[in-house]
């Protein structure tokens, strides 16, 4: 419905609760927003695992009667948006699987940029796949394995992989956590009593009442089992590539992701682009939600008053039902309505966290307008984006991302706003601080720390030409009202 970056995957896991099922249900409501589209909890009891996973909402899938079929102290949960693989439930996960070394179940947060390749190799040797997802080469590798102990098995496997991945596993009687040398994808430990939990982000760890402990290091192996927890790192060191649109967009605010707090994070994103852009206004907008902590640093910043002139409607499905006769904007709408109390004769700073294709952007001015905004000035707290991500994103083709093919004042025109500004580069890693050579921006430089796979190599230089479709901006919708 709007025109963002598809969240990628939560993974949550819980070792030494007697209610572990339960635990991974609430952890994967914290994390609902990473993923919408399918659910699942796979929980073990020191002889056997279970699992259940459905396309939908955690809501949707578990109830009491649910849970209470997934008994034991150990469980993973999975919360999932397609980046790789067709969204259908044969791809929901967890994954589990029976082979030599025992049940695994795995969760996977991330995409394995060369799953394609390893695949082609493994149907060749006569491996069968049941999934389109990047996630199930792991468990092919691992059951082909021929190293004595779980944990060699898995290191042996994962060791094959580039990219990005950060995985909840479960035998019947341990909880493994496992990130990329990279860690381009996040993953928080945590205690809970005498048990141990793993979470995609720390807001998942606060809402079970876990104790925060450290991040899962890029390139570690932790298995936690009868004996105790155990750290290995059995891959190769490579140079640390977290994915800064984790602070910008994707995580919640109330998280700490690479051991910064996202809201913070996102106000100084707020504070530096009121430096670089302010502009003569009389409110800052926020287009919620995502873009209310950049809107609060920018209004410091800026001394400019923010209000919520734009309100949002919470309570809106994957789906509703739409008018035979179209609604001007009517997506829009269902989701966003402006306050013209706050906007009429005001000169307006919207403040959003990005621009992908521009439709919704466009769509929103139009609703501000509307409402009466004397001026409207667009303000992106991050640069331009016009690479797509290949680590665990869902992004559109190059030709696709409007920076990426249009000048600023083409967009401005496009958006039909009195002026638009992107937050610099230098002032997005300014605003992550000391760790700011960590970070993975290539959907703002074109420069990728892991080469992106073959099959899309093809498309993106084809894109990189600015050829007739170049004059082409998004169309929109008739503009007929019912």
């Amino acid at each position: 419905m709007f025109d963002k970056f598809r969240e990628e995957c939560g993974v949550f896991g819980v070792y030494g609760h007697r209610e572990a099922s339960k635990l991974a249900y609430l952890g994967l409501y914290a994390l609902q927003h990473r993923g919408q589209e399918s659910a699942g909890i796979a929980a073990a009891d020191g002889v056997r695992v279970r699992t259940l996973r459905e396309m939908g909402y955690v809501n949707e899938i578990f109830d009491e009667a649910a849970l209470s079929g997934l008994p034991g102290h150990i469980a993973i949960g999975h919360t999932r948006y397609s980046t790789a693989g067709e969204s259908k439930l044969s791809n929901a996960q967890p994954i589990l699987i029976e082979c030599v070394h025992g049940q695994l179940g795995i969760c996977h947060n991330g995409n394995v940029v060369n799953a394609s390749e390893i695949r082609d190799a493994l149907v060749k040797q006569g491996s069968i796949f049941q999934t389109s997802s990047d996630t199930e080469v792991v468990l092919h590798l691992y059951a082909r394995s021929q190293a004595p102990t779980i944990d060699q098995a898995l290191a042996e496997s994962l060791a094959s992989l580039d990219g990005a991945f950060s995985f909840a596993l479960i035998t019947k009687d341990q909880l493994i956590a496992a990130r990329d040398p990279h860690g381009f994808r996040p993953l928080a430990l945590g205690k809970l009593g005498e048990g141990w939990v793993v979470s995609s982000e720390t807001c998942g760890l606060d809402l079970i009442g876990a104790t925060y402990v450290r991040d899962v290091e890029p390139g570690e192996l932790i298995i936690i089992g009868p004996s105790g927890l155990k750290s290995i790192k059995p891959f190769a060191t490579a140079k640390l590539a977290h994915c800064v649109f984790e602070h910008v967009y994707f995580a919640r605010p109330d998280s700490e992701v690479f051991g910064q707090s996202v809201s913070e994070v996102r106000t100084n994103l707020g504070r530096l682009l009121a430096r670089e852009t302010r502009v003569d206004a009389d409110v800052v907008v926020p287009v919620p939600d995502s873009g209310v902590c950049a809107a609060i640093g920018y209004a410091e910043e800026a001394g400019v008053p923010m209000r919520f002139g734009l309100i949002r409607n919470h309570y809106v499905g994957r789906t509703f039902i739409e008018p035979a006769q179209s609604i001007r904007h009517f997506g829009v709408k269902v989701k966003l309505n402006p306050v013209k109390s706050i906007l009429a004769g005001q000169r307006v700073v919207l403040v959003d966290d990005s621009i992908v294709r521009g439709t919704t952007s466009r769509k929103i001015v139009k609703m501000v307008r509307a409402a009466g905004a004397r001026e409207v000035h667009v303000r992106i707290s991050c640069p331009p984006t016009i690479s797509p991500c290949f680590y665990g994103v869902d992004t559109p083709r190059r030709s696709e991302l409007i920076a990426a093919t249009h000048t600023l004042d083409e967009i401005r025109r496009y958006l039909a706003v009195d002026s638009v500004a992107y937050l610099s580069l230098d002032g997005l890693l300014a605003a992550v601080g000391k760790k700011r050579d960590q970070y993975c921006t290539s959907c703002y430089t074109g420069q990728y720390p892991v080469a992106f796979p073959r099959d899309e190599h093809a498309y993106f230089q084809l894109t990189l030409k600015l050829d007739a479709s170049r004059a082409r901006l998004p169309e929109e919708e008739p503009e007929t009202v019912g």
